[in-house]
């Protein structure tokens, strides 16, 4: 698999971080009443203007945040995998869910009473500070975010887009195998920010250039070194 020299992680978040080595007794406060239930692909975690209760945690599968507008059109600014938090922004400011959260397949998530999350920041210097810099963090790749779509045009925004999501996606041990993008057109186009027309027109003529495969509504980058051209990152 080619790799590209860039900082993909300044448009990726970073709670799958937060878990890493943590102290036993943090651990075991954060598990003491956690739950973990099993969602089918399309379920609404949190909607945008609800109170949170408590936070996610997915253990399995890939989720989508967005926001929608007075239309009910959907602007999709992020897609969590597994590992990540979900909902500690707005509880831990004691505000309303800015987004709505859906899953993308079917998922395994675990939910963190309100209660057991606070109690857990409070009482553990090593939680506290991961989350305040994961929170730090991705205000910066929120900036990015938005910055992608004020100054790049359709064509180079799905470019990116289609980058970042494969090295997003990526394993560990991924080797020289390539990176599926599993999405359907409707969502990348959200991701994207244009109509689903003009998405699969692109993804059309990115077939055509030889910069991607597509089978079904799988997508593989065979020229990503190109697309980071197009996108403008390298």
């Amino acid at each position: 698999m080619q790799s590209i020299d860039f900082p993909f992680d300044n448009y990726n978040f970073k709670s799958d971080s937060i878990l890493t080595d943590l102290p036993k007794e943090d651990l075991a406060l954060l598990r003491k009443n956690m739950v973990t239930h099993t969602y089918k692909k399309g379920e609404i975690l949190f909607r945008e203007g609800s109170f949170p209760t408590g936070i996610y945690f997915i253990k399995k599968g890939k989720i989508k945040k967005y926001k929608t507008d007075k239309e009910g059109r959907e602007q999709i600014f992020y897609l969590c995998k597994s590992g990540e938090f979900l909902g500690y922004h707005a509880l831990l400011c004691d505000e309303f869910y800015t987004d709505t959260a859906s899953t993308l397949e079917e998922c395994a998530i675990s939910f963190i009473p309100k209660d057991d999350f606070l109690l857990s920041v409070a009482s553990s210097s090593i939680l506290s500070n991961r989350l305040l810099k994961c929170m730090s963090h991705e205000f910066g790749a929120l900036v990015n975010i938005l910055t992608m779509f004020a100054q790049r045009s359709v064509r180079e925004r799905l470019a990116l887009c289609l980058l970042v999501i494969r090295d997003k996606f990526k394993k560990p041990d991924q080797g020289n195998k390539p990176v599926e993008i599993n999405l359907t057109r409707q969502d990348l186009a959200k991701m994207v920010g244009t109509a689903r027309e003009t998405l699969t027109r692109l993804l059309a003529d990115f077939k055509t250039e030889g910069l991607i495969a597509s089978e079904g509504r799988k997508i593989i980058l065979k020229k990503p070194l190109v697309l980071s051209k197009i996108a403008n990152i390298s």
